[in-house]
């Protein structure tokens, strides 16, 4: 599988490639699937789907998650705007 980590990757690109992952990899419904759902209440990812999710993320974006970043992580929104970050720094 091939990183599309860069410059170039724009944010709706990093939301489907997200939404992609969590419906087959953390089986999410996709109609689950909105920005201001809450990862745990409405998503219902517990700490072990947090650990996938960090290996997820690693191997499709192409670098690590720190836990202390992700603690003002509460909502796919923020999980969003985390990763957009992550990947386009300024």
């Amino acid at each position: 599988m091939h990183h599309l980590t860069g410059p170039m990757m724009q944010k709706d690109e990093i939301i489907r490639k997200i939404n992609q992952l969590l419906i087959a990899e953390i089986e999410i419904e996709e109609t689950q699937i909105h920005p201001a759902a809450d990862l745990k209440k409405d998503l219902g990812i517990d700490s072990l789907d947090f650990v996938d999710l960090f290996v997820i993320v690693e191997n499709n974006f192409g670098f690590k998650m720190k836990a202390e970043e992700m603690t003002e992580v509460k909502t796919l929104q923020d999980f969003y705007d985390y990763i957009t970050h992550r990947i386009n720094p300024n």
